[in-house]
């Protein structure tokens, strides 16, 4: 059985322990929407000061959103447009401090000040999707968030 560990140490240390975490969920589990909910979930509990973390995936028409924790939001978003479609069209993480200076930022929900997105890559660079996280503080991620995020990526696509 799964068991939430507490978060203790620096952010390093605790990015470490939501990682173990996201491992143990996903091990033996081979459907990547499942996996998706629970990483979600996983972050949902984790990340302080957020008010939305999913996922969308691509498909023929651009992304479509996925398993999420937060309030309901847009379902497709085309690629190349707001910070997500940015996202995956550089397959680069998009780090926004504030999203009302972002040119073309779609505003899902008006709460949301800052915003990090990194793509979701499979182990030969195919682009998935993207990790979306608002929060309605400005300034709220930073590259610690970048370089650990994209490690969680990193674990979540490692079998795709």
């Amino acid at each position: 059985m799964f068991q939430v560990a507490t978060y203790e140490g620096t952010r390093e240390q605790q990015y470490n322990t939501v990682i173990s975490q996201l491992k143990a969920l996903i091990e033996d589990e081979p459907n990547f929407i499942a996996n998706l909910a629970n990483a979600s979930a996983l972050l949902g509990q984790f990340l302080p000061d957020i008010n939305w973390v999913g996922f969308y995936l691509l498909d023929e028409k651009g992304l479509v959103l996925g398993p999420f924790q937060g309030l309901p939001a847009c379902v497709r978003i085309p690629v190349g447009r707001g910070v997500c479609g940015t996202a995956a069209e550089r397959k680069e993480t998009m780090l926004v401090p504030d999203v009302h200076a972002f040119p073309g930022h779609i505003a899902c929900d008006a709460a949301s000040r800052s915003e990090i997105v990194v793509p979701l890559l499979s182990p030969n660079g195919e682009l998935l999707g993207v990790l979306d996280i608002d929060s309605p503080s400005v300034g709220r991620f930073d590259n610690i968030d970048r370089e650990q995020l994209e490690r969680f990526a990193a674990v979540l696509t490692a079998n795709v």
